[in-house]
């Protein structure tokens, strides 16, 4: 894989080029059943053989303990780049799997959510994407259920810039905590990047216990984006899930 052309991707927003980024969408010609044909670097999006999301059933035991992530409440910049809502952080949040260290570098919003639990989709799903040092990357994805009014969503939502791909300043700290469950039980399983260009190698984390936010707020979410931001589930192929 190649990581630099891949970090560059999805910490600037999905997109290592603006040419590459306006070629593929949610709806129409470039709805993710065509990514693949839109650009010779989009190919592995239709021949993968590890492509993200998918279901989430039939989990292995692996005895995997909670993870212990050292959260902070620090957020620079907010962006709706056309393909989804996105925070872009500088800041030293983290997690140590298999004895490496994982930075937080963005997190961004899907809905309806792209992974499901025992084929259950969520109105709304939140990647938390992180990399290591030699720019491996890996997505700590939490579901959002309705339910109570979440106060980190809330600042999110007041930020939103009005216009697609202006980068706005937020002007106080996201207290981050209101995005994590209590319980940091996770599957685990090797994917892709859910957009283009769907490269693999991906350490994917998903949280078994939601998080909730107010039926409104996910309204919002959902005007704010215009369309559904949701790859389709897609074959497994094989790969083990682990929990």
């Amino acid at each position: 894989m190649h990581y630099n052309k891949t970090i560059l991707c999805i910490l600037t927003a999905f997109a290592f080029s603006s040419q590459a980024n306006s070629l593929w969408t949610y709806e129409g010609s470039g709805a993710p059943e065509n990514w693949g044909k839109l650009s010779k670097e989009f190919k592995v999006c239709e021949r993968g053989f590890n492509q993200s999301p998918i279901n989430i059933e039939n989990a292995i035991d692996g005895k995997l303990q909670p993870l212990n992530i050292n959260i902070h409440t620090h957020a620079q910049k907010i962006i709706n780049n056309g393909h989804s809502i996105q925070i872009n952080v500088n800041d030293d949040d983290d997690f140590s799997i298999d004895g490496s260290i994982y930075q937080l570098k963005q997190f961004h919003f899907h809905s309806p959510s792209e992974n499901e639990i025992k084929g259950k989709q969520y109105p709304l799903e939140l990647h938390f994407v992180h990399s290591k040092d030699d720019g491996e990357i890996a997505v700590l994805a939490i579901m959002l259920e309705e339910g109570a009014v979440n106060s980190a969503i809330e600042q999110i939502l007041k930020n939103i810039p009005k216009e697609k791909n202006q980068e706005k300043e937020l002007g106080s700290n996201i207290d981050l905590t209101a995005l994590y469950p209590k319980d940091k039980s996770y599957y685990r399983f090797s994917g892709s990047l859910t957009t283009p260009p769907c490269s693999e190698g991906v350490v994917w984390l998903v949280m078994k216990e939601p998080i909730f936010a107010s039926k409104e707020q996910i309204q919002q979410f959902q005007k704010a984006l215009g369309h559904s931001n949701n790859r389709p589930i897609q074959p497994l192929h094989g790969r083990l899930i682990v929990n």
